[in-house]
């Protein structure tokens, strides 16, 4: 396996999804221990002076003003994490958690948080032996950090909570035990930097960033599919229209529909003398919708491969000028708007997608199909209540998609009086998102049906390589049957991108 080197600051979001998709092994820039050391110094020594620094020597939130005595220290982070190990629900997956350590490792790497290497070394040895943190999934507002769920991860490095380890989850410490690794006692300003941060939101509105461009990609794959289902015109994807506009998403994905459908046969029957003058807009608007959401979330990467790389704990240490500043980096506003906007994108990508469906499904508008897609309607109701499904599917994103950074709500006392439900906002994105697998995987079957109609004349080259993938797992529906199953397969066909993949055209990509 091929390994990468992230340099903290430099890291960027396709050597993330790299390292995410297990493509990739990592190691950290050589330069990142010097940086660390520094800091954990310039902590060290603040920690037995007299000048109270907030979470060094002092409590915290509402208890910054109460001094901290130097034997105490230890005692302090350590009960830090454990009054803040109070997340609930269910648990992250595996490979979210590791994640989520990868992030958190970092922004540590920053050299801003004041830890020793010792507990960088640990967290990269968790990772290597396969010792991942319990995280329960609620708990955090998304501001004075990801405080529960950081402190899930971190009660794993001083042995306690709890890890899942050779699949069994096992006490902390155990798990640590079996893997031949020892838990660390926290020193000054260590647990406030492991449990400070942002990188649990981050982690989770990344991964619906990485999986929302692939539903993109599948949805330009779909809906050319859909077009052709329904004999529709191409010409809106001439390249001078979305010039003249001159947004680069819609600029994409009429290129990318334009290769999908080139040599269709369906479409050159019907170029000449053809009754209908335009195309309802979810056929005619494609590249202008679906290329807005591309590039909705080409801004929001902008933000997250920022964040990827913050130091977003508090307080922070400046250690070329011997300091120890308080701030408000751990706030989640940033990471809080770019979840809201891959929300935006998710919904309206399902929105446009079931008007396709219901356009297909449709006798009085399809262009000749029959009704619900089956052969014998009235005996037969095909695909009727498919196109419901994605109707329930849509109705539920567009409700999900209400953004989250305005719903604050003071909290500890009223020292944290503006939180920016930034996790709230990113793990809504991967309930979003199967919704969405969903909606497109349905679509998917739909046109896939509606092409077949149109024999003898064929679809294009790259559409057909998708009908063969497809029919090699779902025969074409000819009388009634049990369908869940089949929107089963062809959801994990959108959701896996088995379905651009097979195109085997150039799809738009998500960073340059």
């Amino acid at each position: 396996m091929t390994s990468l080197v992230l340099d903290p600051g430099n890291v960027t979001l396709a050597q993330l999804a790299h390292v995410q998709q297990r493509k990739f092994s990592f190691t950290l820039a050589r330069s990142c221990k010097s940086a660390v050391e520094r800091a954990a110094t310039v902590v060290k020594r603040h920690a037995m002076g007299e000048s109270p620094v907030y979470g060094v020597n002092t409590g915290f939130g509402k208890l910054a003003s109460i001094k901290i005595a130097p034997e105490d220290t230890s005692t302090l982070q350590r009960n830090l994490i454990l009054s803040h190990c109070c997340g609930v629900g269910d648990p992250v997956t595996r490979l979210e958690a590791r994640f989520v350590m990868l992030l958190k490792l970092i922004s540590l790497c920053r050299g801003a948080s004041g830890v020793r290497w010792s507990l960088i070394e640990l967290l990269l040895d968790m990772l290597d032996r396969g010792v991942t943190p319990v995280i329960p999934s609620q708990g955090s507002v998304g501001a004075s950090g990801d405080l529960a769920p950081l402190a899930h991860l971190t009660a794993v490095i001083i042995g306690e909570g709890e890890a899942e380890y050779q699949d069994s989850v096992i006490p902390g410490g155990q798990a640590l035990l079996k893997a031949g690794l020892a838990p660390i006692s926290l020193g000054p300003k260590e647990g406030l930097a492991f449990v400070n941060g942002t990188q649990f939101s981050t982690a989770f509105a990344i991964l619906g960033l990485f999986e929302a461009w692939r539903a993109v990609q599948s949805a330009l794959v779909i809906s050319a599919m859909t077009t052709d289902a329904i004999m529709g015109s191409t010409a809106p994807l001439q390249p001078e229209i979305h010039a003249l506009r001159g947004h680069r998403g819609s600029i994409e994905a009429a290129q990318a529909m334009r290769a999908l459908l080139a040599g269709s046969e369906i479409r050159e029957s019907h170029r000449d003398n053809d009754t209908r003058v335009q195309d309802p807009y979810c056929i005619r608007c494609q590249p202008q919708v679906t290329g807005a959401a591309m590039d909705v979330l080409r801004q929001a990467a902008y933000t997250l491969e920022i964040e990827a790389n913050a130091a977003t704990d508090n307080p922070l240490v400046l250690a070329d000028s011997d300091r120890i500043v308080s701030g408000g980096n751990f706030h989640a506003e940033p990471v809080g708007f770019a979840a809201d906007m891959i929300a935006l994108a998710i919904s309206e990508i399902g929105s446009i997608a079931q008007r396709r469906v219901a356009l297909m499904v449709d006798p009085t508008l399809s262009f000749d199909l029959p009704p619900f897609l089956t052969p014998e309607p009235g005996l037969n109701s095909g695909l009727m209540i498919a196109e419901v499904t994605t109707a329930a599917l849509m109705s539920e994103n567009k409700h999900l998609a209400n953004p989250c950074v305005t719903d604050s709500t003071p909290t500890s006392a009223n020292q944290e009086d503006h939180v920016s439900m930034a996790s709230h906002a990113a793990l809504r994105l991967k309930k979003m998102l199967t919704n969405l697998h969903h909606i497109l995987g349905i679509e998917l079957l739909c046109a896939a049906q509606g092409i077949e109609f149109r024999r003898p004349l064929r679809t294009s080259a790259p559409i057909s390589a998708i009908l063969d993938q497809l029919r090699q797992r779902v025969p074409c529906l000819r009388e009634d049957r049990y369908l869940a199953s089949d929107i089963s397969v062809a959801s994990d066909m959108v959701s896996s991108g088995a379905v651009f993949e097979a195109a085997g055209v150039s799809m738009p990509e998500l960073s340059d």
